[in-house]
């Protein structure tokens, strides 16, 4: 028995409610609005905690009644409805993706075709000075976690039609959505198609973190980064005049970028907004505090231990007197206190942010005491490990572990 294209597409229109029904069977905010139109049914599909339920009502749903059609035809329904943007969805599996992504269905019994409305809402926090990147003169503004809010900050700085925002979506399950920031003509075309193809060579079902894509990104058998990562739009936007591609993701205030350079380590956000003679004295500060970082303990260990001849001598019987009650080598206690520092740093960072400052302070001041008085370490000790960690603080926070573990070992 034939079927009437009436009944068949009224068949198709039932197996689509209830594969929908199926996939969201559970979910709270899944909503199916079933209207009786003049032609004949429809159903308005979307998950109520993502949308503006105000924007479906009046640009939806209501042109949707006051619709009056003499051609059942979706071209018709499309011209009806007042959304900025309906699309046509041609497979169940996209359907389903859509309203994940936000979007309203609207199911028809007398047309084939499943129809994709705008109307998505998400909880978006407001834009705010980062924390991790403080500056004394710039901008303060930062990237949130909603990836439209970054490209509008991009935007609204960089005026070039060359700029390309490509969005690439990542995870076999979640669909993660992330935007690749180039300028075309001044990033390498050779970068441009490397930072594709490993993106799209990601396999996992879920991806939520840019770590995922950092991990991609880097080059392997090397312990600094050379992929950089900002806070600050002004800061991405001046890596992208540069000829470099940036990586905007949902979900996560930080953008991502590369190539990263290890002298960009010593480079701060303001250093372009204030006296080019002050900042420039201040770099060779951070080169110097690098310096320190990286050889003061290993100096120290070596003139202490193997080249005591070069300490003067009023010094050296100092230093004998002051480790006379320290049981073990001074690498030991080079290690011990370096470690006792990065346990204080890390509580420091961990801790709630009203207490974490605080209980960094005075533990520092109480452990360097204790450790002094119970014969733990020296004077001279705990003032070397004090002042290389400390420069280490004046270079960019992505370097500290890996200075830690060259100074360490």
């Amino acid at each position: 028995m034939n079927l009437s294209k009436k009944e068949i597409y009224h068949k198709k229109y039932n197996n689509r409610m209830e594969f929908l029904n199926k996939e969201f069977k559970g979910s709270f905010d899944f909503k199916c609005r079933e209207l009786q139109l003049e032609m004949g049914k429809a159903c308005v599909v979307y998950l109520d905690s993502i949308v503006d339920a105000n924007y479906i009502s009046d640009y939806i749903i209501r042109p949707l009644i006051n619709m009056e059609l003499k051609v059942a035809d979706v071209k018709n329904v499309k011209f009806e409805l007042y959304s900025h943007i309906v699309e046509t969805v041609n497979h169940e599996i996209e359907m389903i993706e859509a309203v994940l992504a936000g979007n309203t269905i609207v199911l028809l019994d007398f047309c084939e075709e499943i129809l994709s409305c705008s109307g998505r809402k998400f909880q978006v926090r407001a834009i705010e000075e980062p924390p991790t990147e403080t500056v004394i003169k710039g901008s303060r503004e930062g990237f949130n976690e909603n990836v439209t809010v970054g490209c509008s900050l991009i935007r609204k700085r960089l005026k070039d039609s060359n700029l390309k925002l490509e969005s690439i979506f990542v995870g076999d399950k979640n669909n993660q959505v992330i935007v690749m920031a180039y300028i075309e003509g001044v990033a390498p075309q050779k970068i441009i198609d490397y930072v594709k193809k490993e993106i799209n060579n990601i396999k996992n079902d879920y991806v939520f973190h840019q770590n995922i894509i950092e991990e991609r990104l880097k080059t392997k058998y090397t312990a600094f980064d050379t992929v950089g990562y900002t806070e600050k739009p002004d800061i991405l936007v001046s890596k992208l005049v540069e000829g470099r591609v940036g990586i905007i993701m949902e979900g996560t205030t930080f953008a991502i970028f590369a190539p990263y350079f290890f002298v960009e380590n010593i480079i701060m956000a303001d250093d372009y907004y204030l006296n080019k003679y002050g900042q420039n004295y201040f770099r060779l500060v951070r080169w110097i505090s690098a310096l320190i970082s990286l050889t003061l303990p290993g100096l120290y260990v070596a003139l202490t231990t193997h080249h005591f001849s070069l300490i003067p001598s009023i010094f050296v019987f100092r230093l004998a007197v002051l480790r006379a009650g320290v049981p073990y080598p001074t690498i030991v206690e080079i290690v011990i206190m370096m470690f006792f520092f990065q346990v204080l740093r890390e509580a420091g960072v961990r801790l709630p942010q009203a207490i974490g400052p605080a209980i960094s302070i005075v533990g520092a001041l109480i452990l360097g005491d204790a450790a002094i008085r119970s014969g733990l370490a020296s004077n001279v000790t705990v003032l070397v490990v004090a002042l290389s960690a400390i420069s280490l603080f004046l270079i960019q926070s992505s370097m500290e572990p890996y200075l830690f573990g060259v100074i360490l070992f």
